[in-house]
């Protein structure tokens, strides 16, 4: 990216640099700091949430009760899901990474509400706790990570915690969606127009609409829940005239569009690490940027594809069924685009494009497996099955968590001015896609031949299926703590980094490492787009 550049002027009280130890994080508002925290949240929850899983899987390594039995298990998966989904999946990418790059990819010293930023990080780290702690009080929830009711408004286990963490997490969400665009409208740097954004701001962008428009409807769902459990307010319960299928449709409507909360970002950094280890500029800049916008657009359209076997009229099942296979179309455009980039292209199998690569695939999976059950002869059959939970994994795993491991390494020297072992995250690399692989496409079998999900115990045809999972899981395990392991170790004696070790154009890697305290010494003023590799 070709830039000009004028002097920095600033006025703005840095909180970055007014106190020194423990307390400069804590009332930090510089976005990289705040970018730092949530990156050791997300990672530490996620620890958690693939502690609970392991511990699911060896559950189902035999048939009958291994560890914990039926309730047990219900608690275990409930909390699984609601951690990894609302404190990994979700925030992940745009909180971390979002927070710590799109303010220096647009040429801004900071987001344009710094202090509204550190409110959403103290939102976001409460959320979590609260989600946590709900395991020391009542054993934690039993309800499955949506909340499904009546059971969610009958049940003895402890739901609200959990429902009052998710509702303070959805307001660190809409926070953060506003402060990202009115970042990207108000902040951008002199020339920097629409279509000279990097894609990774594109799909900040379309993901913060979607994060500002739709959370509300879970926040006041879960609060609807709420009354009825505790105030008696007849809202879902059909004996005294409620609807139970109403909670699913407003459920829905925020998590199925929550599905390109976690997607989008993802597909930005691919959009970012294609072309840096292709040296190509982007193909399509325009399609891919227009695609983001149509994905978040149709795909808040889409909601009741989760609903073909809870009862709808038959057009209705039609029409979302209809509408399923239309949103496939833009990510189809990403895929294809991604690929006409590489071709012809002077390919480096670096770290970071490995994973991204490793996305490609699995995504592609979990998207051509979501086609199959968005057709609703064959939903009707495997709605309720481990094909689901496959599915499910590889579409939000195979994705969200996929590109969050390409992110650290892609952005790990800038980040932490440390470079990390080549032969450490190659191994890792070739680990995890192994044990994902193995842990998950055999519940795509299991559940064809009508394995149900969500149960603690199973018939013994299922046992060689349930075996390889969980073994693979374990490899994944393994993987993922190596992974771990490299980065701390780099952060602390890994050799010190150049400022553009992967001699990328955007302007992330045009500032020294790792970036000052305003991002830039001078203002940049852009003249050209952020993936000229002509030169």
């Amino acid at each position: 990216m070709t830039t000009t550049t004028t002097a920095l002027t600033s006025d703005a009280p840095n909180f970055f640099e007014a106190k020194s130890g423990w307390r400069s994080w804590v009332v930090t508002t510089d976005h990289k700091r705040i970018g730092l925290m949530y990156l050791y949240g997300t990672v530490g929850f996620f620890l958690i949430a693939m502690a609970l899983a392991v511990l699911m899987r060896l559950e189902l390594l035999f048939p009958g009760v291994q560890l914990f039995g039926g309730n047990g298990y219900n608690r275990i998966l409930t909390l699984h899901g609601v951690v990894m989904t609302f404190l990994f999946i979700i925030p992940g990418i745009p909180a971390v990474f979002g927070n710590f790059f799109l303010p220096i990819q647009i040429g801004a010293q900071d987001l344009i509400f710094p202090r509204l930023n550190l409110l959403s990080f103290y939102l976001y780290a409460a959320g979590g706790l609260l989600a946590v702690l709900s395991i020391a009080f009542g054993g934690g929830p039993d309800t499955g990570w949506t909340f499904y009711v009546p059971y969610a408004t009958g049940t003895d286990a402890n739901v609200l915690l959990p429902i009052i963490a998710a509702f303070i997490l959805g307001w660190s969400s809409i926070l953060t969606g506003l402060n990202f665009v009115t970042t990207v409208h108000r902040m951008r740097a002199p020339g920097m127009d629409w279509f000279r954004m990097p894609l990774f701001v594109w799909g900040l962008y379309a993901t913060s609409w979607v994060q500002i428009i739709v959370t509300p409807v879970v926040g006041i769902t879960l609060m609807l829940v709420l009354m009825e459990r505790f105030l008696g307010i007849p809202i879902f319960d059909p004996s005294k005239g409620g609807d139970p299928i109403l909670y699913q449709h407003l459920f829905w409507i925020y998590s199925h569009p929550a599905v390109y909360i976690m997607v989008l970002p993802a597909m930005g950094v691919v959009s970012e690490i294609i072309p840096t280890f292709s040296r190509r500029t982007i193909f399509g800049y325009k399609f891919i940027a227009y695609s983001s916008v149509a994905i978040a657009s149709i795909g808040s359209l889409v909601w009741a594809h989760h609903m073909f076997t809870s009862g709808m009229a038959d057009t209705a099942r039609v029409v979302f069924s209809f509408l399923t296979f239309i949103v496939a179309l833009p990510s189809g455009v990403k895929v294809f685009n991604w690929l006409a980039t590489m071709y012809k292209g002077s390919i480096r199998l670096d770290p970071p494009m490995i994973f991204a690569l490793m996305f490609i695939f699995l995504f592609s999976i979990g998207g051509l497996t979501g086609l199959i059950i968005g057709s609703l002869s064959t939903d009707i059959h495997l709605h309720d099955t481990s094909f689901i939970v496959a599915h499910f994994h590889y579409t939000m795993f195979g994705s969200g968590g996929v590109i969050f491991m390409a992110a650290v390494h892609y952005w790990f020297p800038k980040m932490f001015g440390r470079m990390y072992s080549f032969k450490l995250a190659y191994t890792s690399a070739g680990l995890f896609f192994v044990g994902f692989t193995l842990t998950y496409m055999p519940l795509f079998i299991a559940g064809y031949f009508g394995m149900p999900r969500r149960y603690a115990d199973y018939l013994p045809e299922y046992q060689g299926f349930h075996q390889a999972s969980t073994v693979g899981s374990w490899v994944m395990a393994t993987s993922i703590l190596l992974m771990v392991f490299n980065m701390c170790r780099a952060a602390r004696k890994g050799p010190k980094a150049p400022d553009n070790p992967w001699e990328g154009r955007p302007l992330e890697w045009q500032v020294s490492t790792p970036p000052p305290t305003l991002n830039f010494d001078q203002i940049p003023t852009v003249t050209s787009g952020p993936y000229d590799y002509a030169e």
